[in-house]
């Protein structure tokens, strides 16, 4: 996994570890689960729209914040990224 998805994981867990009230990652934490899993489908529809006629950058951007939300989702169900990486990994050896 790239430097910065561990860094921005790291990042997210350190906020739900040591809030800060300005943190958006804390607003997301300190609305729940439902809040966290509601922005990830929100993200995953956006990717979809981009996808479908939007611009290459749009469709980075929106990618981008699908993959933060994600990240916000795994922390708050105390999943690593480590965790999903292996399971790729054992599905790729299949």
């Amino acid at each position: 996994m790239s430097d910065i998805l561990n860094e921005l994981y790291a990042t997210i867990v350190d906020r739900r570890q040591n809030p800060k009230p300005e943190s958006y990652t804390n607003s997301l934490f300190s609305a729940g689960g439902d809040e966290i899993v509601k922005k990830v489908g929100e993200e995953a529809i956006e990717v979809i729209i981009a996808a479908k006629g939007q611009t290459d950058q749009r469709l980075v951007e929106e990618t981008a914040d699908l993959l933060y939300h994600l990240w916000v989702l795994l922390a708050w169900r105390g999943v690593t990224p480590g965790q999903v990486l292996a399971e790729l990994e054992r599905r790729q050896r299949k």
